[in-house]
């Protein structure tokens, strides 16, 4: 969500701010904003909709200073406008902000009455009053943050640039991450490590309650009154801004790339030369687990629900699937002995994050799935399967979700032979089939034009699309659908083939297309009959399958994309590219923003 930014420099910092603030672009912001300190007083520049704008501002108006701040918003509180965008300043302080605080308008009303008067509709304005109020107190900045912390609910990170303080940022975090960069008489804050980059390698991660004191020479971190130590850590990502290469979008330059994040991520849980699985050492003894419960959000969930079948086909293991914004408030219980899996791109979920919190107080083992490894997720967690996705850019998750599919199948079988239920043959069969699909998805994508053409002659002019899928392959449809409404705004919805007849049938006609997701696995033939029942009710069939698949329907279908043949306990993750193919090109004949859909934010850090 929201990306935050703060330097304390030795030249001008607003180039250094808009340049950070570009790395958080893929975070997903309908507003933009930096302030730095001018002769002692807060300066900003605010600006509605994307970075070219704020641009456009400073180009018009330039912003000096050594020292500022710089944030992209994704709006909660308030509706995007230049007046909502942050930094939220008054004339002592100014304030950006990532999560929400929860009690906002118990602190406005307090405030107000105070005489103080509000000049935005967020949230975040209640900090910057509120610090204010403790300013005009003779309290410092320091004692300020401290007694604010006090006062807060919710969760949230926060950078404060002070009025008449040019050697001073404050940072505070409670759910939502905060990292800090050490440079050389120079210092930095944000969001991430990615917006860091840049500048530092040298990095320290905020813990929940934590607010800390910036200064040119370094840094003092703080829980209440009580100083605390948080290690700094070498990051190994790039400086460099991400490009998009030869590609149009990052998204298809993404799903360009999972042959090769699949395959480093293969290479840490497989052994290729023995066809073995090789997991890191890891405190769950799966022959003594009673039950598995994972927990996730979006697309993530997707990983779980497929991973549901892996375990429980595989390692005969219940498991159970939990939406985790639902989850703790369900407050389910949870078995002595069992295992909370949580799946996370970014590791920062904030219903995710609290859902393992929830699964730590009932004393569960925590495994995540992540794909930054000093994530709040990863630290919270006993055991972090990595993901090799590399940093993803695009709001439409791609290869952060096939790599997450790659680990959680790699556990599966692991857990299958720790409990007998897999032989030393069924590891060589599956660890084979893993190791092909690298392979398997380049020959997906080199047909291209087959999903192109699909998606302008027949997807991207309805106004509703269905997707149709069994077994394992049910999530692929319930992923198909969410990539293209996220990306084309058109309406669409997975079901499982079977519950078509229970009530979505009434909406097949000739104007709402049909995506079958069907390899030629066990229950090919009942995922058959739903194709024929779409057919006999005029519906508008496209039909996903391999060679014999198609053989057996194509002729029955508008259209149909034979994909390659491949083990149908893979076939989950080379279906997943064709989806993503599907719904990446129905987007660009719709002409709408692919890397950043409206109103979605990558790393979802509120409720």
């Amino acid at each position: 969500m929201c990306g935050i930014i703060g330097i304390i420099g030795k030249a001008p910092v607003t180039p250094l701010l808009v340049d950070a603030l570009k790395r958080l672009e893929y975070r997903g912001y309908d507003s933009s904003g930096v302030a730095t300190l001018v002769n002692g007083h807060i300066e900003r520049r605010r600006a509605e909709g994307k970075l070219v704008n704020l641009e456009a501002r400073l180009a018009q108006a330039p912003l000096p200073g050594i020292i500022g701040i710089g944030h992209t918003r994704w709006a909660t509180h308030g509706k995007p406008s230049e007046r909502n965008a942050h930094p939220i300043a008054t004339d002592r302080v100014a304030i950006v902000h990532n999560g929400i605080i929860e009690n906002f308008q118990e602190l406005k009303d307090e405030l107000t009455a105070e005489g103080r008067r509000f000049d935005s509709d967020t949230d975040t304005e209640v900090v910057a009053q509120l610090l204010t109020s403790y300013l005009e107190r003779q309290m410092s900045p320091e004692e300020a943050i401290a007694k604010a912390m006090d006062r807060l609910r919710g969760a949230f990170a926060l950078v404060a640039l002070f009025g008449g303080r040019h050697d001073l940022l404050i940072g505070a975090r409670r759910g939502s991450s905060l990292a800090v960069g050490y440079g050389d008489g120079e210092m930095y804050i944000g969001t991430d490590a990615l917006a860091l980059a840049p500048f530092t390698s040298r990095v320290s991660y905020l813990e929940d309650d934590d607010w800390a004191v910036l200064k040119a020479d370094g840094c003092a971190v703080y829980q209440g009154t009580k100083p605390v130590e948080r290690p700094i850590k070498k990051s190994g990502l790039s400086g460099a801004l991400m490009g998009k290469g030869n590609h149009q979008h990052f998204m298809l330059k993404e799903i360009h790339e999972q042959p090769a994040v699949i395959g480093d991520t293969l290479h840490s849980y497989l052994d290729p030369a023995t066809r073995s699985v090789r997991m890191p050492a890891m405190p769950v003894d799966w022959s003594k687990v009673s039950r598995v419960t994972m927990t996730a959000c979006g697309t993530a969930f997707y990983a779980c629900m497929v991973a549901k079948y892996w375990f429980e086909k595989l390692a005969r293991l219940p498991v159970e699937i939990e939406v985790a914004s639902e989850f703790r408030y369900r407050e389910p219980p949870l078995p002595e002995g069992g295992v909370c899996i949580a799946v996370s791109q970014s590791g920062e979920t904030v219903d995710t994050l609290e859902a393992l919190r929830y699964a730590k107080n009932q004393k569960q083992t925590l495994l995540s799935v992540v794909n930054v490894p000093e994530s709040a997720i990863a630290r919270l967690s006993n055991a972090v399967l990595l993901t090799r996705a590399g940093p993803e850019i695009g709001v439409a998750s791609t290869k952060a979700f096939t790599t997450q599919l790659v680990v959680l199948l790699a556990a599966a079988i692991s857990a299958g032979l720790a409990r007998g239920t897999l032989s030393r043959a069924d590891e060589e069969r599956l660890a084979l089939a893993m190791i092909e699909l690298p392979a398997r998805i380049n020959e997906t994508l080199n047909m291209e034009e087959d999903y192109r053409r699909i998606a302008e002659n027949t997807l991207a002019g309805a106004r509703d699309v269905l997707y149709l899928g069994r077994g394992a392959s049910y999530p692929v449809a319930l992923e198909g659908a969410l990539k293209l409404k996220e990306l084309s705004y058109i309406h669409a919805e997975g079901y499982a083939g079977g519950e078509m007849k229970h009530g979505p049938i009434a909406l097949i006609d000739d104007a709402v297309p049909v995506v079958v997701v069907a390899p030629t696995d066990a229950i090919f033939d009942k995922i058959a009959s739903n194709f024929e029942q779409v057919r006999a009710r005029g519906g508008k069939l496209v039909l996903l399958s391999d060679k014999a698949g198609v053989a057996r329907l194509g002729a029955k279908a508008e259209t149909s994309i034979a994909l390659p043949d491949i083990d149908p306990v893979v076939a989950p993750i080379l279906y997943t590219v064709a989806v993503q193919l599907l719904a990446y090109y129905t987007a660009l004949a719709k002409g709408t923003d692919i890397d950043q859909p409206r109103n979605l934010a990558k790393s979802v850090t509120v409720e």
